[in-house]
This record gives structure tokens, C-alpha cells and sequence, in this order.
């Protein structure tokens, strides 16, 4: 019943609910951490629906986060805070210009399965140009024989 850590809080079903309530009551700590991440979420879909729009009021949630995880004693949290303290203007800066790297890691992950079944190419250039067509970047002006 792992999956029930992972739903958000609204969307569980009454025996969902149960369950997850049944674990929460063993341990004080993980009722902690499960408070954690869904405020987390909280924050994350309220920065992600006003946007660019209030980034103050952003930026004021995310440090009343970080003083939530300080003082609630879940290690795991603070490891995390850390990271976001080190990233926090990039992460500002995604809800600010609303972009994202989705588009590269797409083609990255195509050019990773493409180059996992090009077991026959043994020149370079041709597995370039296989890799180039699958983009669909059909003006390379190179020719292939």
C-alpha cells in the first residue's frame, strides 16, 4: 500500500484513507514527512497556478517551507532544503519565464533508444545522419552511400 504515500491527500478513497491512516498512527515521524511533502505540494500548485504573477508571495511561502522542515526534525526534509536553498533562483526563475527543458530531454531520450538499437552502425557518420532523419532535420546536405 506504498501508493497511498504517494496519492494526493484529496483524491484517496475511503480504504485508501484508511490505510493510510492505519500507517501514519505507527510512527510520529513518517505522520511528520507526509505532512512535509503534502505541503510541499500545496506550494508547488499554488506557485504553479499563480506564476509569474506574484513571485513575492512565492518566494514568502517557500521560506515559510523551509521553516516548517527546521523545525519539524525530519532529516530527510532538511537534506532537501539544502538543495533548494542552492537552486532557489532557478527554481524562481521556472515559475517566473514558465520554461522548461522538456523539449531536449525528449530528444535525449530518443537519441539514448536509437543508439541502444544501432548495434549494426559501425561508422559515425552514418549514425549521426540516422539520429538527424529520426528529427526529422532533413537538410544536413550530407549524402549518404
Amino acid at each position: 500500500m506504498r501508493h497511498v504515500f504517494y496519492k494526493h491527500n484529496e483524491n484517496l478513497t475511503d480504504k485508501q484513507r484508511w490505510y493510510l491512516e492505519h500507517y501514519l498512527r505507527k510512527s510520529n515521524y513518517l505522520r511528520k514527512a507526509y505532512q512535509l511533502k503534502e505541503a510541499y505540494r500545496l506550494w508547488f500548485e499554488i506557485a504553479k497556478a499563480s506564476g509569474p504573477t506574484n513571485l513575492k508571495s512565492i518566494k514568502k511561502r517557500l521560506y515559510q517551507y523551509y521553516d516548517l522542515v527546521k523545525t519539524s526534525g525530519v532529516i530527510e526534509f532538511e537534506r532537501s532544503i539544502s538543495t533548494f536553498q542552492n537552486w532557489q533562483k532557478q527554481i524562481m526563475n521556472s515559475f517566473a519565464f514558465e520554461l522548461h527543458n522538456g523539449y531536449v530531454e525528449g530528444i535525449n531520450n530518443q537519441t539514448k533508444v536509437i543508439k541502444r538499437n544501432a548495434f549494426g552502425f559501425k561508422r559515425f557518420d552514418r549514425f549521426r545522419l540516422k539520429i538527424l532523419l529520426h528529427h526529422q532535420y532533413k537538410n544536413i546536405k550530407v549524402r549518404v552511400t
